[in-house]
């Protein structure tokens, strides 16, 4: 599992272990990972030997990170230039090792202060503690070496994007590799800074044993997954390994109701129930489904509901949204379902609840703009857990999962692909949660474990091109299997 610390929680572990290392020991570890890494990016584009690299050096301990690096990479023979953003805090220590290595500075106000050719940028303008986006000088800079085509590696973070949000509040690097020290910060798991980090390096610098137990973060890896999934045992039948109702579709959208329908087959439980109006077309792709007219609470015993892909807005899904709020197991709420919800209804449930709504439905709820919500996913995912007592799974390019205990951390899904951005994918991961719940997982797990199944699935239907969502919920068994090997 991944993990990723806040940056307060991160400064703390580093001044206690500061305290029993002499002077300097965490940056010299810091900059020999960085140097490493950097060492290995001019191997694929070449050599090391005779390389020429760019350092852009800010104020902070970033900046001294990067000029010591700069110092490992000239002792190896590169021809290293430091341009200095702001030249009279630049890390005095580091600045003498890159010129005891043969090293060279300049500051950014020349012109073309890197003078000629460039094979590799080192992004060390700003650290964990930078607020807003570059500054203009910076900033020029950044887009000038951009156009050299050299590849850039940021140092911890890539400048310019918030380090416990992961918010982008101006212009930032855009790094082809980020190097990060000690622990991950939240920020480089969640969009839209997640999508500049490039490839991601932890360098160990000992702050492991400094850390707390909890993270702010958390991804889940294929082992992780692997461990909560729901396997029958021997002598399991279809109503022991669990029950999961789908109420969804509606005249106008029969296909919501199949693909939910889908998705939940997929699941892990051993039986579907469909209550709604897409009936037929549910039974047509799915001759295995137990339908009924409805009410829900008159359709058998299920182990969770999941209600509202496709359901429409009139009294029957008011109704419909109403009835299943009122059962006692989990519940899930999707799609139309979210705009119906009663906030009191929700946070006076005793069995869990999980809401997975997209940019534009959590904006909705919190009664906020969709931009405010995707420049801000961390916070809006915390604030609708709290606010509902919820379960919240917030879809998008991170999909994040945060339970609405605050101490727990909140989960980001490390699968996926672009082109899983397509109509009744969601559906799809509906039904699958849903089923995952009826199977025995809890709320949060049910919704980690969905998440990355549906995206690791779309990478195996997509390969590279299109996907429809019925070709997503196809290749959910193929996802298992890769998980589970």
């Amino acid at each position: 599992m991944r993990t990723a610390h806040s940056v307060e929680t991160v400064r703390a572990a580093e001044r206690a272990l500061m305290e029993r290392l002499p002077e300097g020991t965490l940056m010299r570890r810091a900059a020999a990972g960085l140097a490493a890494v950097c060492a290995d990016v001019l191997r694929r584009h070449g050599r090391v030997y005779g390389a020429r690299v760019v350092l852009l050096v800010g104020s902070g301990d970033n900046g001294g990170d990067a000029l010591y690096a700069g110092a490992l990479l000239a002792r190896r023979g590169a021809g290293v230039r430091a341009v200095l953003i702001t030249p009279d805090r630049a890390h005095p220590g580091g600045l003498a090792a890159l010129r005891a290595a043969g090293g060279r500075t300049a500051t950014a106000a020349e012109p073309e202060p890197w003078g000629g050719r460039v094979d590799l940028v080192v992004d060390g303008i700003t650290g964990i503690g930078g607020r807003g986006g570059l500054r203009q000088e910076a900033a020029e800079a950044v887009r000038a070496l951009a156009a050299t085509g050299a590849p850039l590696v940021a140092v911890d973070l890539p400048s310019g994007v918030e380090a416990g949000t992961g918010e982008v509040r101006g212009e930032a690097v855009r790094a082809d590799v980020t190097v990060t020290f000690g622990t991950y910060k939240p920020g480089l798991f969640v969009d839209p800074a997640a999508e500049r980090t490039g490839a991601l390096h932890l360098v160990d610098i000992g702050l492991g044993p400094e850390l707390p137990a909890v993270p702010e973060l958390e991804a889940l890896q294929y082992a992780d997954v692997a461990a909560l999934l729901p396997v029958p045992a021997a002598e399991s039948d279809k109503y022991r390994r669990g029950v999961v109702g789908i109420v969804a579709g509606s005249a106008r959208y029969p296909g919501a109701a199949v693909l939910a329908v889908s998705g939940a087959l997929r699941g892990g439980a051993g039986a579907v129930r469909y209550v709604g109006p897409g009936a037929d077309a549910v039974i047509a792709r799915h001759p295995e489904t137990l339908v009924h007219a409805g009410p829900p609470s008159g359709a058998g015993r299920v182990q969770s509901w999941v209600v509202g892909p496709g359901l429409g807005d009139g009294p029957q899904a008011e109704g419909a949204v109403r009835d299943v709020l009122a059962a006692e197991v989990p519940v899930l709420v999707d799609a139309d379902g979210l705009r119906l919800l009663d906030v009191a209804a929700v946070r006076a449930r005793t069995a869990p609840t999980v809401l997975t709504p997209h940019a534009g439905e959590a904006a909705a709820l919190l009664g906020a703009a969709r931009e405010e919500v995707e420049a801000g996913r961390l916070t809006a995912v915390r604030e609708l857990a709290a606010r509902y007592r919820a379960t919240v799974l917030l879809k998008g390019s991170t999909t994040l999962v945060a339970a609405p205990d605050p101490d727990a951390p909140v989960r980001v899904n490390p699968t996926g692909t672009s082109w899983l951005a397509t109509a009744g994918s969601g559906d799809v991961l509906s039904g699958l949660t849903g089923s995952l719940l009826a199977a025995g997982l809890g709320p949060r797990d049910a919704a980690s474990v969905g998440a990355h199944l549906h995206g690791l699935a779309a990478r195996h239907a997509s390969d590279g091109g299109p996907v429809a969502a019925q070709d997503v919920a196809d290749a959910i068994p193929a996802a298992w299997r890769d998980v589970r090997a």
